[in-house]
Parts: C-alpha cells; structure tokens; sequence
C-alpha cells in the first residue's frame, strides 16, 4: 500500500516503506480519500473501497 500510495502525486510523503500503518500513512490515506471521493470506510481506514480505488489508479 505505501508503494502504490507514492504513486499518487501529493499524497504520501515518502516515510518508510515498512508495511507499518502509522500515522503517516494514516494521514496518507485519509487525503487519497478526500481528493478522490472515496466513501464507504471510514475516514483514513484501509477498506476495501479505498483499496480498490487505489489499485485502479497505480501499478
């Protein structure tokens, strides 16, 4: 998930890719969310609309 967040200009600044959630990535995901108008999972939660919207915009 830190990989493909990287992928997404803006978004994640770069913190070590560890495959930890914290509070970085949080942040990370919670603004993908808001820039892209995820729904469904709550605010800055890896579900599995975040997932796939995430996956359908990177590699």
């Amino acid at each position: 998930m830190q990989v493909r967040l990287l992928q997404i200009p803006d978004i994640y600044d770069g913190g070590p890719i560890n495959g930890r959630y914290d509070t970085g990535v949080r942040a990370a995901v919670t603004l993908f969310q808001k820039r892209y108008g995820i729904r469904g999972d709550e605010s800055g939660v890896y579900g599995d609309n975040t997932r796939l919207a995430l996956m359908l915009r990177t590699k």
